[in-house]
């Protein structure tokens, strides 16, 4: 049986992903902050209190694993702040960074030892990241962070490639959650049925590429 570790699996997209890896035949290792009803309805192996921005508590989810072997991890767990010019909350700004692109990446290298070989990691980051694709400015810390995101994401896509680690950067589409007060044109099922599809596809010679769930090669 695979292994797959889900961080921010509790709700939304991360809570489908866990969902749609279970109905897959797959161990669901469901990592968050604190659990919710329909997380904890499911057979997946729930790991609450880490908060991903903390390395200690980063480093207690590594110890937690002992022996465990993952095959795919993926660094789900994100925040957006509404910040536009004039009302910037640099506080939230900072936030946003350490939960969106610090916080995958200290969680990937602590669970290093846990991949396998063959390994994939996908990153949830957004098209909102990408420079190329920014025609409507605003939101300030979300896009910085993802771009953020990106970057670190290429770097260990070329750093992990000698080791037979392949590395995805993905964009959920705009998908029906509390983050966007389910505004979304796409259900999170719908959204992680897509992804599932995509980290499948990944592999060495797509590696470090940026994704949309649709299939959609995104510009940087």
């Amino acid at each position: 049986m695979k292994t797959v570790l889900i961080t921010g699996a509790n709700r939304g997209i991360g809570l489908a992903l866990t969902q749609e890896y279970l109905t897959h035949g797959w161990h669901v290792i469901a990592v968050c902050r604190k659990t919710s009803v329909e997380l904890s309805e499911t057979a997946a192996r729930v790991i609450t209190g880490v908060d991903v921005t903390k390395p200690a508590d980063v480093q207690a989810l590594a110890e937690q694993l002992t022996a465990i072997k993952l095959d795919v991890l993926i660094n789900n767990a994100g925040i957006l702040h509404g910040d536009h010019l004039g009302e910037i909350a640099y506080e939230n700004l900072t936030q946003q960074f350490l939960v969106n692109a610090q916080a995958p990446l200290q969680v990937t290298e602590a669970l290093l030892g846990h991949l396998t070989a063959g390994a994939k990691i996908a990153f949830i980051t957004s098209r909102m990241g990408s420079i190329a694709d920014n025609s409507s400015g605003g939101y300030y810390g979300y896009r910085m962070s993802k771009a953020a995101l990106n970057a670190a994401a290429k770097s260990l896509s070329l750093d992990l490639k000698p080791r037979g680690i392949a590395v995805a950067l993905l964009h959920p589409g705009y998908v029906q959650t509390a983050m966007v007060n389910f505004g979304g044109d796409i259900s999170a099922a719908e959204s992680a049925q897509r992804l599932t599809l995509r980290i499948a596809e990944l592999n060495l010679s797509n590696t470090g590429g940026f994704w949309h769930s649709n299939g959609e090669r995104l510009e940087w």
